[in-house]
């Protein structure tokens, strides 16, 4: 439908030059009496025009060359909103082409030909995954999902360090756990330089039990941080496979130094005189890069600080040539990428292809007790323990369904609910409620037919029909804005509007010609939830 418009509006600008003047948009009127669209076009142009927006509108509306089939009418309201109504019969197309699309219908190609690179979870293996990562790789991974509907080939990066003090500290910690299983009176300290998690105790065990007693004198990089990436790396790898995500490509930070890439970034930004030395560290110029303040890229220690490598890695990326580059960070990255993207703009990169996603951190709420997490600490929640507890369609879908700049808690005993609360509950079921019509229809001998669509003028029907003809628009949508949560909303809005159109509008028991076009809505409304889960990464279960 609003494509249908922008064509319209496009036409008329070849009459009315001042409409390339102003983003022409549509929005769907709160009040479904006031249309099925309307843009406020005409109010914009009034400065400009220097003349009343209703005037404006008015000239608008009779240079638009439009099929009386496609729209019905067109109206003037308020101060100069254009109103417009879809008739029924354009509105009742769409069905005819979800049924042929079938499980594609929604797929597009306007990024057809592009590449893309999506980076998500990029968690060093230092521990388990905690519900704060699993927030990272939903997001990440139904992004990649909803770029390949629109076109893009997608690479599914996962970039880690198994380098550095991190490591450092669990071979440290894993050392002092076998050192105890070996009997040897030692303290566990309780700080942030060692890793307090059962998952130490249980790697260390698993090197005595292979080892006996013969590392005590192993050092804490050799066998002891080298298990503990092993087990750890392991165990992330599974728990992401539970959640069906798996990456393409394993970027290993210490790439960077092996093949020069650091040393050659830190020499191109001495030539452009970009750092200077202070206080035994190493200092970035952002100050001249349009940034508030200096940032140090490698400490006085001799170790970089999150700046320096990956601005090394972006320019790797870069360098791939991909079409777009979407990074999945934590709020608290928010001031590091953007002295990263001032970083490789001071080089001569262009960055605008470079979009990030910040999410908020995630809280478990069971009953009505918080729980907070630390992974050093070992207080947090295992993502492996969550999705044991709600399954995985449950933790897909709540980790999508908030915008990720919101502040997310995940109640447990929401997740765990069978009815109409728990919105997993809801869209699978309204899934399983057709699959059952259908089954009915089947035993009757009742098929689908696209004859007598046009019987379908019930207020209910057309409802429903108008939410069905939003699917493509509201995924490019969401694409564009890399927003998973905005088809979960449309999912939702999609499944109340045939619960409503099951109460009133029966399928089976009616006129032969009507029962025949109904089950044809319900059929391509099974489509449409299906397509819709399915790029969720949620299964459409047809009994539950």
């Amino acid at each position: 439908m609003k494509n249908y418009l922008y064509s319209i509006f496009e036409k008329a600008s070849a009459k009315l030059p001042y409409l390339n003047d102003v983003k022409i948009a549509f929005d769907i009127p709160k009040n479904e009496d006031f249309g099925d669209y309307s843009s406020n076009a005409a109010m914009l142009l009034t400065k400009t025009q220097k003349r009343n927006p209703r005037e404006i509108a008015n000239e608008i509306i009779s240079n638009l060359d439009y099929s009386s089939d496609v729209i019905s009418k067109i109206e003037i309201a308020g101060p100069g909103f254009i109103n417009f109504y879809f008739t029924t019969q354009y509105v009742t197309e769409i069905i005819t082409s979800i049924l042929e699309e079938n499980e594609n219908y929604g797929r597009t190609k306007t990024n057809e030909g592009k590449k893309a690179n999506v980076e998500f979870v990029s968690a060093n293996p230092t521990g388990p995954l905690t519900v704060g990562h699993g927030r990272n790789a939903v997001l990440g991974d139904t992004v990649a999902t909803m770029l390949e509907w629109t076109g893009y080939k997608v690479d599914r990066e996962f970039y880690f360090n198994n380098a550095g003090n991190q490591m450092r500290k669990l071979g440290r910690s894993v050392k002092l756990r076998y050192l105890q299983i070996l009997g040897d009176n030692i303290d566990f300290p309780v700080d942030k330089e060692h890793y307090q998690g059962e998952y130490i105790k249980d790697i260390a065990q698993e090197l005595y039990n292979e080892f006996g007693d013969t590392l005590r004198d192993e050092p804490e990089l050799g066998k002891f941080k080298e298990k503990a990436e092993k087990v750890i790396f392991a165990d992330i790898e599974n728990t992401l496979k539970v959640l069906n995500i798996n990456h393409d490509i394993f970027y290993n930070e210490k790439r960077l130094y092996d093949e020069g890439k650091i040393d050659s970034l830190l020499k191109t930004f001495k030539e452009k005189n970009l750092t200077y030395e202070q206080d035994g560290a190493l200092w970035l110029k952002l100050s001249e890069m349009g940034r508030d303040m200096n940032k140090v890229i490698i400490k006085s220690t001799g170790e970089p600080t999150y700046r320096l490598p990956d601005t090394a890695y972006h320019i790797v990326k870069i360098q791939k040539g991909y079409d777009l580059i979407v990074d999945v960070f934590g709020s608290d990255h928010i001031e590091e990428y953007k002295d990263v993207v001032a970083g490789l703009e001071s080089l001569g990169y262009k960055t605008e292809h470079i979009k990030v996603i910040l999410y908020q951190f995630v809280t478990i709420k069971v009953g009505n007790e918080i729980q907070k997490m630390s992974t050093r600490k070992a207080n947090y929640e295992k993502l492996e323990d969550l999705e044991k507890e709600v399954g995985k369609d449950v933790v897909r879908y709540f980790f999508n369904m908030r915008s990720s700049g919101t502040h997310m808690v995940f109640d447990i005993e929401l997740a765990k609910k069978q009815t109409d609360e728990n919105p997993v509950f809801y869209l699978q079921y309204a899934h399983a409620r057709i699959s059952s019509i259908i089954r009915e229809a089947e035993k009757v001998e009742l098929k689908f037919s696209r004859k007598n669509l046009n019987l379908l003028v019930a207020k209910e029907e057309q409802q429903l029909l108008k939410k069905l003809s939003k699917f493509k628009e509201e995924i490019e949508n969401a694409t564009e804005t890399l927003e998973p949560h905005k088809i979960c909303t449309y999912l939702e809005e999609t499944a109340a509007a045939f619960h409503k159109f099951y109460t009133f509008c029966r399928v089976i028991g009616v006129d032969q010609n009507l029962s025949e076009a109904r089950l044809a809505l319900v059929t391509a409304t099974r489509i449409i939830l299906k397509n819709g889960l399915t790029i969720l990464g949620l299964s459409a279960p047809e009994r539950m």
